[in-house]
């Protein structure tokens, strides 16, 4: 059903998905980042990216919206609400899951919001480098319509990964392009 849906959006919108064989294989239970996040779109092309890929997700979200009156619909998609007035080991929580469970790929919008930042967040980062798993570099690229995977990296020391991660997404355009900051650290 979901793979069917999301056939038909990307059919619809004229987006093509951009993954091979292996690097889907690949991305099976690592920790994906999501960029650029600079739209509320975003997600809905990614989960039909997850679903053409027919890659399981998970990833974390306000806990508001996995509430009952949601319908369990945000948690049909994946989501898995985090209460953020709590200090909670988030990072820790993330690698756990990854580590107990094979089925899953973690997305995380590294940059954390839809606003502009001035560098992305580390979380994405240290659960990789916890659980011992690599880091897929999932990407929307709305000037040419294409949505996938750019490549699967180890998580080694954190300046030379995110010096990779930084090339590697330099020319991903962003749904709204003043919010997205190419420079991640």
């Amino acid at each position: 059903m979901k793979y069917l849906i999301a056939k038909l959006v990307f059919w619809l919108s004229g987006w093509k998905l951009d993954a091979t064989k292996e690097q889907i294989a690949a991305a099976r239970n690592t920790v994906m980042i999501a960029a650029p996040h600079t739209s509320n779109y975003d997600l809905v092309f990614a989960m039909g990216t997850f679903w053409l890929m027919r890659l399981p997700v998970k990833f974390f979200i306000k806990d508001f919206y996995t509430k009952w009156y949601f319908f369990g619909f945000f948690k049909w998609l994946g989501a898995i609400g985090v209460d953020r007035s709590k200090r909670s080991n988030l990072v820790d929580y993330a690698a756990e899951l990854l580590i107990k469970r094979d089925d899953i790929t973690l997305m995380v919008p590294a940059e954390g919001t839809r606003k502009a930042v001035d560098k992305w967040k580390t979380g994405f980062f240290h659960i990789a480098v916890k659980s011992g798993k690599n880091i897929s570099l999932g990407y929307l690229d709305y000037g040419k319509k294409y949505a996938g995977i750019l490549d699967i990296i180890p998580a080694r020391e954190q300046k030379e990964t995110f010096d990779t991660i930084q090339n590697i997404y330099k020319d991903v355009e962003a749904k709204y392009p003043e919010l997205y900051n190419k420079v991640i650290h």
